[in-house]
């Protein structure tokens, strides 16, 4: 099926097909893109008005058609419009996944102005830093983020406020909904150069400011291309294996998607949220995760498809009410922002009859995915990221930045339509991530003879014990084949003798006793005896995480010492 899938892309991106691709100059680097996407995302989502009635958003019993969603979308950038906000203006959002975040964010980048994802989890101090490095002209926030924005006003009085689902609003907060919503004037006419930017997400780091990564409206239409691409490429193979034929294909019901991680982060917004539009489908918002709830969801809203960080699915098929509910609608469920443990691809296959796991690894910096894989691919190399998207040229370099063989690892590189115009207000940043076009993305990652990529461990977090590379990722998937693992994460531990020594936090499943030497025991059938932890950490309580749901290695480490090691 490998020489199938590598024939059928080429097939798909030859010249005159629906995903040609083709190379450009985008500032100064030749660069490949799709040759038919839209310029935009103005062109995408006015696509997208010929679905009308088609049901679009869906929170709790109140429900958006697309009709409905487009004359909000275009009230919302007439008022924008009406308050001084121009093309290459800031406008930032900064709430929970209700809808509104969804609607706001087409009608700024509609109008040609660029929304700046403000994280929900920041505090006062950090709301204060985003918007003096991005300087929005509109904050529209929510009752939580409008409260915390007040305490510090006096730092940030510029920008006007706009408070979202506030009964209440102060006397100097515009009322989203008496007075935005409602604005008459239809679609500002502008015109948007495909490179100009779209939107702003600041970098999830853990370690030092958050970068703003300017992402540009080709990069974002492109990485859409790029997620459906994923999925017509795999049905293809299917289709010529035998496996799968046109009717079925014909009879795939509209796509249902549960969003589970918040839409500041390309994960929710540019890969799940994006790529459901383009399909025409339903997205269902949560007001936060909660495997029972999701699980209720999926019954109600007949879901499709559901995509959050890889623990996510884990709660979600042990939680006791999933052979309770009714689950036969999932055709796919995946996880990004981090990686995929070969056990839970297996789980999955063997757990949801329906449904198939898939995965993309990709960054803040890329708009979204840099591969996919899906299926019966995934099933055969669970510990493969897939095979590169269209849009990127693809290295694997040494620390000299040279390139090294294939099945070597090194550092990923890559190149193409995607990749972000650079850092906000950051040109050390940008010049240090980004060179001749090539983004070093801080992955240590090795390539096959297929193509595809594996990525083994950020640069920086891999532990060299004694000389020796351990990659956690390795560690932490030997972990998790043990039946009584909910959480785990691994790091490193500074040792006097051998530089670096391997550590392990693990969160047993409810119910579940586990002991330091039991899972010691259980690794060292798998992985090297080097890489065995030497020192673990059991904990009853959840590990911290971010707000995308990725585990905080540094915080956890800061709370652990050695002496409550096992």
């Amino acid at each position: 099926m490998y020489a199938e899938l590598k024939q059928i892309r080429a097939e798909m991106t030859a010249p005159g097909q629906d995903f040609e691709i083709a190379r450009i100059n985008i500032r100064g680097v030749p660069t490949l893109a799709y040759a038919n996407a839209p310029g935009s995302l103005r062109s995408f989502w006015l696509g997208t008005e010929q679905l009308a009635d088609r049901e679009y958003l869906v929170y709790g019993d109140e429900r958006w058609t697309y009709a409905r969603a487009h004359a909000e979308v275009a009230s919302v950038a007439a008022w924008l419009v009406s308050r001084g906000v121009r093309p290459g203006d800031h406008v930032a959002i900064a709430m929970r996944n209700y809808p509104e975040h969804m609607l706001l964010y087409w009608a700024i980048t509609s109008m040609g102005a660029v929304v700046v994802g403000m994280n929900a989890w920041w505090v006062g101090r950090e709301m204060v830093y985003g918007i003096q490095d991005s300087r929005p002209k509109v904050v529209f926030a929510d009752q939580e983020r409008l409260e915390r924005l007040i305490e510090v006003r006096d730092q940030v009085p510029e920008p006007l406020l706009v408070g979202v689902r506030v009964a209440q609003p102060p006397a100097d907060v515009v009322s989203y909904e008496e007075t935005v919503r409602s604005h008459a004037g239809g679609m500002p006419e502008v015109t948007i150069d495909p490179d100009a930017d779209a939107c702003i997400f600041y970098t999830s780091g853990t370690t030092g400011r958050p970068k703003g990564a300017q992402q540009t409206h080709r990069g974002c239409v492109n990485n859409i291309w790029n997620v459906l691409f994923g999925a017509a490429s795999t049905a293809r193979v299917q289709i010529r294996l035998g496996k799968l034929t046109q009717a079925d294909l014909d009879a795939m019901p509209v796509p249902v998607t549960l969003i589970t991680t918040p839409l500041f982060h390309v994960t929710a917004m540019n890969c799940g949220a994006h790529a459901c539009t383009a399909n025409g489908g339903k997205i269902v918002f949560m007001y936060k995760w909660d495997a029972a709830e999701a699980l209720r969801l999926i019954e109600k809203e007949r879901v499709t498809g559901m995509s959050g960080v890889p623990v996510m699915a884990r709660e979600l098929i042990a939680h006791p009410d999933f052979r309770k509910r009714d689950t036969s609608s999932l055709l796919a469920l995946a996880g990004g922002g981090a990686q995929v443990q070969p056990d839970l691809v297996a789980a999955i296959e063997r757990q949801v009859p329906t449904a198939r796991p898939g995965t993309g690894y990709g960054m803040t910096e890329t708009c979204g995915i840099v591969t996919s894989i899906s299926g019966d691919f995934f099933v055969d190399r669970p510990e493969s990221a897939g095979p590169a998207c269209p849009t990127f040229d693809v290295e694997i370099r040494d620390l000299n930045d040279r390139p090294l063989p294939q099945g070597e690892v090194g550092e990923l590189v890559v190149r193409g339509a995607p990749v972000i115009r650079g850092y906000l207000n950051r040109p050390e940043a940008t010049a240090e991530s980004i060179r001749d076009g090539w983004l070093h993305t801080g992955d240590l990652a090795r390539l096959d003879e297929d193509g595809f990529i594996y990525i083994v461990d950020r640069l920086k977090d891999m532990v060299l014990r004694g000389g020796e590379n351990v990659y956690c990722a390795e560690v932490e998937s030997a972990i998790f084949r043990h039946g009584g693992v909910a959480e785990c994460t691994v790091f490193g531990v500074d040792d006097e003798r051998l530089g670096e020594e391997v550590g392990a936090c693990v969160v047993p499943r409810p119910g579940v006793e586990l002991t330091a030497d039991e899972l010691r025991q259980h690794c060292a059938g798998q992985i090297a005896g080097h890489k065995v932890p030497r020192y673990i950490w059991i904990r009853d309580e959840p590990l911290p995480r971010n707000a995308n749901g990725k585990f905080l290695k540094r915080e956890l480490r800061a709370q652990l010492t050695i002496g409550d090691a096992a």
